[in-house]
């Protein structure tokens, strides 16, 4: 007997052995177990979701000697005749070969004919978009009012080009893309089913070339099996499909972890030998940064599968939260505009070298670099005599720990200045010179400055501003209040209440200000007010913005 394709071997009988599409097989499912079935379905969808199946498995429910129902038998002569294409009841066409309005007509004419053994007369017509205006015309009359012995079911990758009038004499069904994951378990039944041996690694890498469709997905599968000699191995999948090897992307996530720019640049030019696709390379990056993330956030005795990854546990474990969403977002970025580049190699170079430039430093990292840490102010590079309402701490703190600078310890833990008269006015001076961003500057915009000693700092955060209070922000600051007063402050933040405002809310209430004399002086513009005396108009408060 002939070899048969995986594909069509493993073609669904039943709606129980479909892959995915609960959404569909749900409302079919109900519809054929309590008798509500209309006379015309549309399924719609990308190639190898399954469109094609589902109707002639839906054609098997409405023919099957047991009667109609959800589950056909499989083994009556209707089903039988049904799965190998022989029920001359089923009339399949192909709408591409069959587009001429003459050959619809001939279609049309056989309808009013009752079924030869079957109980109803199912026309399958697929891609239907392919059929010409005058078909679809010749098509309308008959599909809003078919004879109760016919069902039409269509199907179309296309169902933007489908005629209003022929979407609106349908139920459609939109069956969406599988996951990976729903593809990779399908594969593995089916290795397991052929006694065919294989690794977790290579079915994740045809799942993932399939790009949703079941029908790619096996149809790789059968490639990769005659490419490997009849066992699926991750490095013969790699090399069939064009992909680098896994030891080369972890190469990449180890350069990052160790902020190595020669190691990285070696690794890329080892990849780059093996002519990859680098969109393909920059997309299993990202999917390794997005595994990274996902093992970050579980806890220490998740049972989850993802952490069986070893290798993938000790990067989740050396690298920063911070850091894989950041190279995460830099490569989505990045993946856009790689073809913009002079070339693809570089392009995907400057990614990874962006990925490095952009790390965030720590203290330690900060202090093993030879560069040097710019004061955040030119206040700050001033003499203390000069700034006497300053407060803050000596300004030699922020000035680089450089070796011949040996004094400069000596002035980190001075203590802060006792004379303060305005605090809420000097904490917002504080953080503005530490020049926070994004939700640090957020969390210290909605604190008061509540005491200060010669080493530590207390801040006062309102209990509705609670939820930024995590551990990462509050590290953030403190290490932003250590860089600009010394290592030896201590930062505390208590969430209560205080009568005085917090710098957000000063910043609140002046933009409320500004606002409320711009309008007050639009009202009273001797202009303004001509023209709504003569025009009878009005004035647009949300169009005034203050200078």
């Amino acid at each position: 007997m002939s070899y048969q394709v995986l594909a069509r071997k493993w073609r669904p009988r039943s709606f129980q052995d479909m892959v995915g599409q609960s959404h569909v097989l749900k409302a079919l499912t109900n519809a054929l177990d309590q008798d509500r079935l209309h006379h015309a379905y549309l399924f719609t969808g990308t190639r190898g979701v399954g469109k094609t199946t589902l109707a002639r498995i839906l054609a098997k429910c409405l023919n099957c000697d047991t009667g109609v129902s959800s589950t056909p038998c499989g083994t009556c002569n209707a089903c039988v005749a049904i799965d190998e294409g022989r029920f001359v009841d089923l009339i399949e066409v192909d709408a591409a070969s069959r587009a001429k309005v003459e050959e619809t007509r001939d279609l049309m004419d056989n309808v009013q004919y009752a079924p030869s053994s079957g109980r109803y007369k199912v026309y399958l017509i697929d891609e239907i978009h392919m059929f010409s205006n005058h078909s679809f015309n010749a098509l309308l009359k008959t599909l809003e009012e078919p004879p109760p012995h016919v069902k039409f079911l269509l199907a179309t990758t296309e169902p933007k080009k489908l005629p209003v009038t022929i979407l609106s004499r349908c139920l459609q069904f939109n069956l969406s893309h599988l996951t990976n994951d729903q593809i990779a378990k399908q594969v593995e039944m089916i290795m397991q089913q052929e006694n065919i041996g294989f690794d977790h690694a290579s079915t994740e890498l045809i799942a993932r070339g399939a790009a949703g469709s079941m029908r790619d997905a096996l149809s790789l599968l059968d490639q990769a099996i005659a490419y490997g000699g009849g066992v699926l191995e991750e490095s013969q999948v790699r090399a069939m499909m064009g992909t680098i090897d896994s030891a080369d992307l972890h190469g990449l996530i180890q350069a990052l972890i160790d902020a190595d720019p020669e190691a990285l640049l070696a690794t890329i030019e080892t990849i780059a030998l093996q002519t990859p696709d680098f969109d393909a390379l920059l997309g299993e990056l990202l999917s390794l940064l997005q595994k990274i993330a996902i093992i970050q956030i579980l806890p220490a005795d998740s049972s989850n599968p993802i952490k069986d990854n070893a290798e993938l546990v000790n990067f989740a474990n050396a690298m920063n939260k911070e850091d894989t969403q950041l190279y995460y977002q830099i490569g989505m970025m990045g993946r856009k505009d790689l073809y913009l580049a002079p070339d693809v190699k570089s392009g995907f170079e400057m990614v990874m070298i962006r990925m490095l430039a952009f790390r965030p430093m720590s203290g330690n990292d900060i202090e093993s670099k030879t560069q040097t840490l710019k004061p955040v102010s030119a206040k700050s590079e001033s003499p203390p005599q000069q700034t006497p309402a300053k407060p803050s701490i000596a300004p030699q703190a922020t000035v680089n720990p450089e070796p011949q600078q040996a004094e400069a310890p000596q002035h980190t833990e001075a203590p802060l200045k006792h004379s303060l008269t305005d605090a809420d006015s000097d904490w917002k001076k504080i953080i503005d010179e530490m020049a926070l961003a994004g939700l640090v500057k957020e969390l210290a915009g909605n604190c008061v400055l509540k005491t200060h000693t010669d080493n530590k700092i207390q801040l006062a955060l309102a209990p509705t501003q609670e939820h930024l209070l995590t551990p990462s922000q509050k590290e953030r600051l403190e290490q932003a209040i250590k860089t600009r007063f010394g290592e030896g402050i201590i930062l505390t933040i208590l969430v209560e209440a205080s009568p005085n405002e917090t710098p957000a809310e000063t910043n609140t209430r002046l933009e409320r200000e500004k606002q409320a004399a711009a309008e007050a002086s639009m009202k009273n513009d001797p202009t303004v007010k001509t023209l709504m005396d003569t025009f009878d108009a009005s004035l647009d408060q949300d169009s005034i913005q203050p200078q």
